[in-house]
């Protein structure tokens, strides 16, 4: 039976004990990994393994011994309490097993988890689950979460009470990691405001959110977008330093200001448009982009894009100047026009 998102939540927190068998699959593995393991958490508790209550077997082996996974199920072990049989990497060749496991299985045996890649709709394992009346189906969608299993995660962490702006640059980050490095996330967020009964602030988020590689050239972005020409050659020559080419510092400067483009250009207004932009932005770069919006108009954003385009081109071609000092000089030719209308 196909298992939805809105009824997985329910089921992965709190388990039917008349459920034989649930299959998890879906193309991202830490996706699929993190229900996996909250369901294991929610139905044999933290010591399931130290008290040997779980079983590990991978699926290949269920063509070996189709009954492999039934009599781990049936197994009894020395300490009390439920137990769970996980069998990694389901496919078409534990098909026989599970059909054993589903058809034999009884109130009191282990629960059964499998857990398998992007199974097609083809799918012979798929279909059983699906089909049988007892055992559950769940599809893992590359969807970030929602702000409501946002706030359960948090929770799990110690942290409630989320402000709005809050909720939303979590969101807005939430969409940009992996599921592993979001939770991993939430976990320092949660330790950093431990004991700190004031409510998460979006400068929190941004200061403690993983930086991305564009991170690097932030500084040298804002000192252009904001006119502040004095600062651009000794950041440029710092990024120059670490290894930065001029060339990643003119693509870094072009995705600013088509982002800057999609804010200005707008007919709503930047404070609407910037909920749309993709991927999203959060925290005081977000403020900081939309301070950045109202100094600049259509027209010279658009001729920024033109003059980046042009030194793009430069940076790539065969030309013997240094491309440094090309990069310099763009630079301050766009920072000149921040501010003119």
């Amino acid at each position: 039976m196909k298992l939805s998102p809105r009824d997985a939540v329910g089921f992965l927190n709190r388990p039917d004990p008349r459920v034989p068998a649930i299959l998890i699959y879906g193309a991202d593995a830490m996706r699929v990994a993190e229900k996996r393991a909250k369901l294991v958490l929610a139905h044999a508790g933290p010591e399931a393994e130290a008290e040997m209550r779980l079983t590990r077997m991978p699926g290949g082996d269920l063509r070996k011994d189709p009954a492999a996974a039934l009599d781990s199920a049936r197994a009894q072990g020395f300490f009390p309490g439920p137990r769970v049989v996980i069998v990694d990497d389901a496919n078409e060749h534990a098909l026989e097993g599970m059909k054993t496991a589903l058809s034999d299985w009884a109130e009191g045996d282990a629960l059964i988890v499998a857990t398998g890649g992007a199974l097609a709709k083809t799918s012979k394992l798929r279909k059983l689950f699906e089909t049988d009346r007892r055992a559950l189906c769940l599809a893992v969608y590359d969807d970030p979460p929602g702000r409501a299993e946002i706030e359960q995660m948090l929770a799990a962490e110690g942290l409630t009470g989320l402000s709005p702006d809050a909720a939303r640059d979590l969101g807005a980050l939430a969409m940009t990691l992996e599921p592993g490095d979001f939770r991993q996330t939430l976990t320092r967020i949660a330790l950093y405001k431990l004991s700190d009964a004031a409510p998460l602030t979006p400068a929190e988020i941004g200061m403690l959110a993983p930086q991305s590689t564009e991170a690097e050239i932030d500084d040298i972005l804002n000192a252009m977008a904001e006119g502040r020409i004095g600062e651009l050659a000794p950041i440029l020559a710092r990024l120059a330093a670490q290894g930065v080419q001029p060339v990643a510092v003119c693509i870094g400067a072009a995705r600013h200001f088509k982002m800057l483009h999609a804010l200005v250009s707008d007919p709503r207004g930047p404070q609407q448009a910037i909920g749309a932009l993709r991927p999203p932005v959060f925290g005081p770069r977000r403020e900081r982009l939309l301070r950045q919006a109202q100094n600049w108009s259509l027209p010279r954003v658009e001729d920024a894009l033109r003059d980046l385009t042009a030194t793009d081109l430069a940076l790539r071609s065969s030309t013997r100047a240094p491309t440094r000092a090309l990069a310099e000089r763009a630079l301050i030719r766009l920072s000149r026009m921040a501010g003119r209308r």
